[in-house]
């Protein structure tokens, strides 16, 4: 018998995985989280029935988190992570020797936990000793730390669930207030097919509150549409003023110097959102 898995992401549209074997299906505190093996993309993180990353394409969503900003921000040497319990962001952001700490914060320590066992991969560098891992409530540690972080990435779920809060205008402004003078924030923030309400929110709450906003995009395939966007909200340095030539080569599979500026080119239709 062929066992399929169905995210549909939207009421009449969806994408289909063949499933090889399920790892984990539990309801957490928090959500509904399941491992499950696919044929076509291994193994496949799942909340609340929602495709959160996979073995073969993660390193897309994960790199762009990361880089963009952290090529932008001159010295960025604290660093806070906001969800991303798979570790992938963390892994990213350790490349960068000019970090000195990384911060996790998931509310969900389940998540942590089954992917350190089935996304090895991805979760590997947890237990790097720059890394510090809480299972707390992201919202509420950005509201304790005023003035301590150089970049703060939120890599959270769509606006559903735990995650919702992260999608308010008071997150940002406590992200602001938790930045210090010249910080930098990214954001993931879905996809201009199907969250096009979403993503002109985000911009006009984010530009509300930071002098520089930034919307770039990647093709993550196991994501809505496949067409994804991040929103950057800098105190002071554009990204798009980056010397190209000033951005180390580092181990990635998709971002590189060349395409730092060139992924804040947007279709017209997702430019126009951002207006």
């Amino acid at each position: 018998m062929e066992l399929w898995f169905t995210e549909k992401q939207t009421p009449a549209f969806g994408i289909t995985a063949k499933i090889k074997q399920t790892y984990v299906n539990e309801k957490t505190d928090f959500q509904d989280l399941a491992m499950v093996e696919t044929e076509e993309f291994g193994n496949m993180l799942l909340l609340d029935g929602m495709v959160m990353t996979t073995e073969k394409d993660e390193f897309v969503y994960h790199e762009m988190v990361a880089h963009p900003v952290l090529n932008t921000h001159p010295n960025p040497k604290h660093v806070l992570v906001v969800g991303g319990g798979d570790g992938g962001v963390i892994r990213e952001i350790i490349k960068h020797p000019e970090v000195e700490k990384a911060v996790l914060v998931d509310i969900d320590g389940k998540v942590i936990e089954y992917s350190k066992k089935y996304l090895p991969s991805i979760a590997g560098k947890l237990e790097d000793p720059r890394v510090e891992v809480h299972v707390n409530d992201g919202f509420m540690h950005i509201h304790e730390h005023k003035n301590e972080y150089d970049v703060i990435m939120v890599d959270s779920t769509e606006p559903v669930g735990p995650a919702a809060p992260l999608f308010e205008r008071g997150f940002y402004q406590g992200i602001y207030e938790a930045l210090k003078d010249d910080g930098i924030f990214v954001a993931q923030t879905d996809n201009p097919w199907f969250k096009a309400d979403l993503i002109q929110k985000v911009n006009s709450d984010v530009k509300e509150i930071f002098p520089i906003v930034r919307v770039y995009g990647a093709n993550i395939p196991t994501y809505p549409s496949g067409l994804w966007t991040f929103t950057m909200g800098s105190k002071k340095y554009d990204p798009l003023e980056v010397n190209e030539a000033d951005i180390p080569e580092i181990d990635t599979k998709y971002y590189t110097p060349r395409l730092h500026k060139a992924a804040f080119v947007l279709p017209k239709f997702v430019e126009d959102l951002t207006k």
